[in-house]
């Protein structure tokens, strides 16, 4: 879909962070650009890749919990890169996509109980 643009756009970037690996006087400021370069191709992705309202639903879940929705924006670049995506998914098409995602990283919560035996008198072996 956007895989030229992606190309270029990473060749670009690889070509400036090379340029200025040797000047590290301004590596703060080329830090935060580059961060900010990053963020911008990042959800020109996602605007191509989703629509109106599956874009408001990822933003609420970022608000509430950040970790699973930088997993599912990086589930839809990855798709969006090798060319998956048929077209803008919806709503109901992301909610699936959560789902997924969910599945893949829910934590197992287990208990386990280590009985200690208590020897009684009752119990020892008459020698």
């Amino acid at each position: 879909m956007a895989d030229e643009e992606l190309e270029a756009i990473r060749r670009q970037r690889m070509a400036e962070l090379q340029s200025n690996h040797g000047n590290s006087s301004n590596n703060q400021q080329d830090q935060q650009e580059a961060k900010q370069r990053e963020t911008e191709m990042r959800n020109s992705i996602l605007a191509q890749v989703l629509d109106q309202s599956a874009r408001a639903r990822l933003s609420n879940l970022a608000l509430v919990k950040p970790d699973k929705a930088k997993a599912v924006e990086n589930y839809l670049i990855q798709m969006a890169r090798f060319g998956q995506l048929g077209g803008k998914i919806s709503e109901t098409g992301l909610i699936e996509i959560l789902e997924k995602v969910s599945q893949q990283t829910e934590k197992k919560t287990t208990v386990k109980f280590n009985r200690r035996r208590v020897m009684d008198s009752d119990e020892e072996d008459d020698d």
